[in-house]
């Protein structure tokens, strides 16, 4: 099978099942090559084409913080932002609020309180 290095997961699994359709090559064996076990490839194989109702969640969730983070001028940390959301009404973590800003790239300024 050669080497794959795919980041996108639909993309693997498609690698994966072509070498079962195209050369007989067991699930497994073709697995093995990319490192990835068989229950990932069934898991992501039976994956709906619609985003899940957490992805679609998380989605919102980073809009409201880039929301949140560009009006308090880009200084907000997560303990604000997360402030901010448990007002709204939202369910979520300051860990998670922290996760999603290291992934949109938000981190905040350091601001110096004492000048």
């Amino acid at each position: 099978m050669g080497e794959v290095a795919v980041a996108d997961p639909a993309v693997l699994v498609g690698v994966i099942s072509d070498q079962k359709t195209g050369h007989s090559i067991p699930y497994r064996t073709s697995c093995r090559a990319p490192g990835v076990s068989e229950a990932w490839f069934y898991k992501w194989r039976r994956r709906p084409s619609e985003p899940t109702k957490r992805e679609v969640r998380r989605a919102e969730l980073a809009e409201r913080i880039r929301c949140f983070f560009d009006r308090s001028g880009r200084t907000y940390g997560s303990p604000g932002i997360t402030l901010d959301l448990w007002e709204e009404g939202w369910q979520v973590s300051q860990n998670t609020v922290a996760e999603i800003m290291a992934e949109c790239r938000a981190a905040s300024r350091l601001v110096n309180a004492v000048r």
